[in-house]
């Protein structure tokens, strides 16, 4: 019998976890290709297939990527598509002339996760609880609308659902491993926001074990920082920066092309006639008409995957290397650039005044000083970064800080949540 099924359903990666309600949870591994493992990309692919209902074909996390890789020019890849959960600017994605709401892309991902458990979500469970960020991505976030979305997405599975902060099941997790009582700062750093949560934890054996005492969150994490780069480093051959002809003016190429290319929740859905057939005009009218030709190759031969992967790829060689090469080559771009880490920190430093904002407003809303944190607990894959964990050990010491299960750490403490009597008193 499942108990519960913990669900952080990332914008970068989705992890499961499952509770039979004996006190443990156990994660859900997935075996592809490319090995076992827990984590489960946060993405879909669509190719046309005129055997299958619908004349579109799809598959989800790393079967999505090896779609992908088998033919990218016959393919919509889409990855981040959680980052549009809140935007009331986002209605539906057109894939081969098919419209697709958040809630289709979502429902549709979910059944193909399952599909891949080996068994594991065969058996209906009791409770599933879910993440969800404090505060949720992009520019004018509605959080009832991405409630009401995630409703449509999660609804399918037909059992009670409840949705707790990200960084709360991280920290019920991440109890476990305490032995005496403590104050604990958690601090979440996904793909499209970063959560702090502040719980008070008892000693173990105690009726309520953590107590939350305030959240905070901000829609800048992992995802801003590869923006940051591919800023910096690719956009710039693509035009940004550049001017076109319009009569007898000059003007500046505008920002908003390079916003879509810069985001991977959007870089895959510009692959459509009416932007195409728009850069095309731009090109014609443009001072460097090849930086133009670039762009559009690389959104016409479906790019977004390499280079994004390149770039994860430079963002984790920083984190243990002084410097690193960035290295891109595909649709007719070639790119070969040492950046050093010093550089990428400093790309990165606005966003981390933000970061460290939304932290003291943690602290201001539980109304208690950095000094009386006795643990930090740092999770997310950015986590790792030296300029992040430098944020935390200049202001809370070395000594108290945490980390492990950097990916894995919300679903199992969701699960267990999902065990509690009253999971309610944890929900968002």
């Amino acid at each position: 019998m499942i108990e519960a099924i913990g669900l952080d359903f990332g914008t970068t990666n989705t992890v499961a976890a499952i509770s039979d309600g004996e006190g443990s949870s156990e994660l859900i591994e997935f075996q592809s290709a490319n090995g076992t493992g827990p984590t489960f990309r946060s993405a879909l692919c669509f190719w046309e297939d005129g055997e299958v209902a619908g004349g579109i074909a799809s598959e989800a996390g790393p079967w999505a990527i090896e779609e992908y890789l088998e033919g990218p020019s016959d393919c919509r890849f889409v990855q981040s598509f959680k980052s549009v959960v809140a935007s009331p600017f986002f209605e539906r994605a057109l894939i081969f002339n098919r419209p697709y709401r958040f809630e289709d892309m979502g429902a549709l991902f979910l059944r193909k996760l399952a599909s891949h458990a080996r068994g594991k979500l065969d058996h209906r469970p009791r409770r599933l609880i879910v993440g969800r960020p404090v505060e949720y991505a992009g520019a004018q976030p509605d959080s009832d609308l991405a409630r009401e979305r995630y409703r449509a997405m999660f609804g399918t599975f037909g059992v009670e659902v409840h949705y707790v902060y990200e960084p709360l099941g991280a920290a019920f997790s991440y109890a476990t491993r305490l032995t005496e009582p403590a104050t604990v700062l958690v601090a979440d750093f996904g793909g499209g926001t970063t959560d702090f949560s502040i719980v008070r934890i008892a000693e173990p054996g105690a009726q309520r074990r953590c107590t939350p005492l305030a959240s905070s969150g901000i829609g800048i994490a992992g995802d801003r920082f590869d923006q940051r780069i591919v800023d910096r480093l690719v956009l710039p051959m693509l035009g940004k920066g550049g001017k076109y002809r319009s009569f007898d003016k000059l003007l500046d190429i505008p920002d908003g092309w390079f916003s879509d290319f810069s985001d991977w929740s959007r870089l895959a859905l510009m692959r459509n006639r009416k932007t195409l057939e728009e850069l095309r005009r731009l090109q014609r009218n443009a001072v460097d008409p090849a930086a133009i030709d670039r762009l559009i190759a690389l959104i016409e031969h479906e790019q977004g995957y390499p280079l994004y992967a390149a770039v994860g790829q430079l963002k984790r060689a920083l984190s243990d290397s002084e410097s690193a090469t960035f290295r891109f080559g595909g649709g007719g771009l070639d790119i070969a650039v040492d950046v050093q880490r010093a550089a990428f920190e400093d790309w990165i430093a606005p966003d981390l005044v933000r970061i460290e904002q939304a932290l003291d407003h943690a602290l201001l809303r539980a109304a208690i000083p950095a000094q009386h944190i006795d643990r930090v607990f740092l999770t997310g894959g950015s986590s790792m970064i030296p300029a992040v964990r430098r944020l935390f050990e200049g202001r809370f010491g070395s000594d108290r800080i945490a980390s492990g299960g950097e990916l894995t750490s919300i679903a199992h403490g969701l699960a267990m949540i999902g065990t509690e009597a009253e999971p309610t008193l944890w929900a968002a």
